[in-house]
């Protein structure tokens, strides 16, 4: 894979021209300058500082991937399993070790899930299946043991194909097995309306396949859920017509679509063969056991005391229920690596002016317990040591993946299409365009995160504190095996590690010396939030 960094002049008079094409608020940033023109808070550090400063290693590759290499090894790192433990007890080693003046673990309660005994009967034939995740609970907050038993459950099978809404109206499926296509519905041409800028040098964004392959993790699961239930419908066999040739697809759980009848995952391979037999036994048997445990989410924290209590949060999420390499070990390498650069900083003597937070969340897959949890309690509380000015996460630095035409996923070596979500002001929004051509991140976007916010939030782990009114800078990308089993090291990314913790250490950089009233796009409540 071969880089083609631009020349500065070139770089300047491509910012001008994306910028100018995308309009709004990024035409104006873009006409600001550099970051270094951009606020009265740049003025230089004294030579000692500066010194100390610059002396603070960052990084290498072959470190973060020594990180990337260690969590895979605890994989899965699923909440409340062995592995999830081992990960946070990791990462709080490693703040500690990086210098961090507090390290806690922060707990709150979340719900594991356990699939045994599961099998699919048609016909007399055995069908390759995978439970889909998170099915056959009580409830949103139900635990114990649901089985369908050694007989398991026996009953019709109607196929919806692609549209069941549609059929539903016209299809009686209680008491039925209803088979249904899952659509991942979200393509990278989907978010065009949110692209404020573009940096795409080699073409790896604008082709058509790259624009029209939608992301695992926005998809009908949900309303077909909530549609199936509704009318009654006594289990589901889910088609992945949208995936490559794995039913290892390991879906979220949506808490607010809670999946009380049982589920099985099928190919689209396999989905041939299964229609095949039911058109000679149009009756299915379906097996499976859950278990489902309130089991402790486990949120690492380091603190690095500035001369403010304004706080600059970095984070990611260590947990999987997979191997987890660029999901998201690579994001939990990059938050270790810039904890240990700005400790290091600070063991020479220059504190930051804002206190910095690093940590990295549990509980994505399960609910996202951990990261309103921490809202409730950092965020909007107003008696919390921290007032949060603006947060950073990164996560998922990966290879492009494609669906090959023997329908088997393909590792490209190139950058599967990133976008940082934010929303700040137009200065911080020059900075941005600024440092992505600096450090010639390729196959990036930048998304406008305010008119998600007012939406409710980004598909990121960002979400709940952009929400809550935090200036936001959230790095995502969304490969297509992002969810299986094959999502292991050789799907990382491994030239960009550098060149993106590099751009962090910049945002971070300006965000800690701008002052937080000015991080953000003006509001009255930016306005008035000037405390120290």
């Amino acid at each position: 894979m071969t880089r083609s960094p631009l020349r500065p002049a070139v770089a300047r008079g491509r910012r001008t021209l994306l910028a100018c094409a995308t309009g709004g608020v990024v035409a104006l940033a873009g006409l600001l300058g550099v970051p270094g023109d951009a606020a009265p808070a740049d003025r230089p550090a004294p030579d000692r500082v500066a010194s100390a400063r610059a002396a603070a290693p960052l990084a290498s590759r072959g470190q973060m991937m020594r990180t990337v290499r260690d969590l895979v090894d605890m994989a899965p790192r699923a909440t409340g399993t062995p592995g999830g433990k081992r990960a946070a007890a990791y990462v709080a080693r490693r703040l500690r070790e990086a210098g961090m003046d507090e390290v806690w673990i922060e707990r709150t309660t979340s719900y594991s899930w356990k699939a045994s005994g599961d099998s699919l009967r048609v016909a007399g034939q055995e069908i390759d299946q995978h439970p889909i995740g998170f099915s056959f609970i009580k409830g949103p907050t139900g635990t114990g043991v649901r089985t369908l038993g050694r007989a398991g459950l026996d009953a019709p099978v109607v196929d919806l194909g692609g549209d069941p809404l549609r059929a539903l109206r016209e299809i009686d499926v209680r008491g039925k097995i209803v088979m249904v296509d899952l659509k991942f519905l979200t393509p990278l041409a989907a978010l065009s309306p949110l692209i404020e800028f573009i940096h795409d040098p080699q073409g790896e964004i604008l082709d058509a396949q790259t624009l029209l392959t939608p992301n695992p993790y926005i998809t009908s699961l949900p309303y077909t859920i909530d549609a199936l239930q509704a009318a009654g419908a006594a289990g589901m066999i889910g088609v992945l017509a949208d995936y490559f040739e794995s039913n290892k697809y390991f879906n979220e759980y949506y808490r607010r679509s809670p999946m009380t009848i049982p589920g099985m995952w099928v190919t689209k391979k396999e989905a041939v063969r299964l229609r095949r037999l039911l058109r000679r036994d149009p009756t299915a048997t379906m097996r499976l056991t859950t278990t489902r445990r309130a089991v402790v989410a486990r949120q690492p924290i380091g603190i690095l005391r500035g001369s403010s209590r304004q706080t600059v949060m970095v984070q990611s999420h260590h947990d999987s229920l997979g191997p987890g390499a660029v999901e998201d070990a690579t994001g939990v390498a990059q938050v270790l690596a810039l904890a240990e650069h700005y400790g290091a900083q600070v063991a020479r003597g220059a504190r930051p002016t804002k206190t910095l937070m690093f940590t990295t969340m549990d509980s994505h897959f399960t609910g996202y317990q951990s990261h309103m949890h921490f809202v409730d309690e950092y965020v909007e509380n107003p008696r919390s040591p921290y007032r949060i000015a603006a947060n950073v996460t990164i996560e998922h630095i990966a290879k492009k993946g494609r669906i090959g035409p023997d329908g088997q996923l393909q590792l490209l070596d190139e950058v599967e299409p990133r976008g940082f979500f934010e929303n700040l002001a137009p200065a911080g929004k020059a900075m941005m365009i600024d440092t992505i051509l600096r450090h010639d991140l390729r196959a990036t976007t930048m998304l406008n995160g305010t008119l998600m916010q007012a939406a409710g939030g980004i598909p990121t782990d960002a979400s709940f504190t952009l929400a809550a009114g935090v200036p936001t800078i959230s790095l995502i990308a969304g490969p297509i095996y992002l969810y299986d089993e094959l999502d292991d090291l050789d799907a990382v990314a491994q030239g960009e590690m550098v060149p993106i913790l590099r751009a962090h250490r910049d945002f971070i950089d300006w965000l800690d010396r701008t002052p937080a009233g000015r991080i953000g796009l003006p509001t009255p409540g930016a306005l008035l939030d000037v405390a120290p």
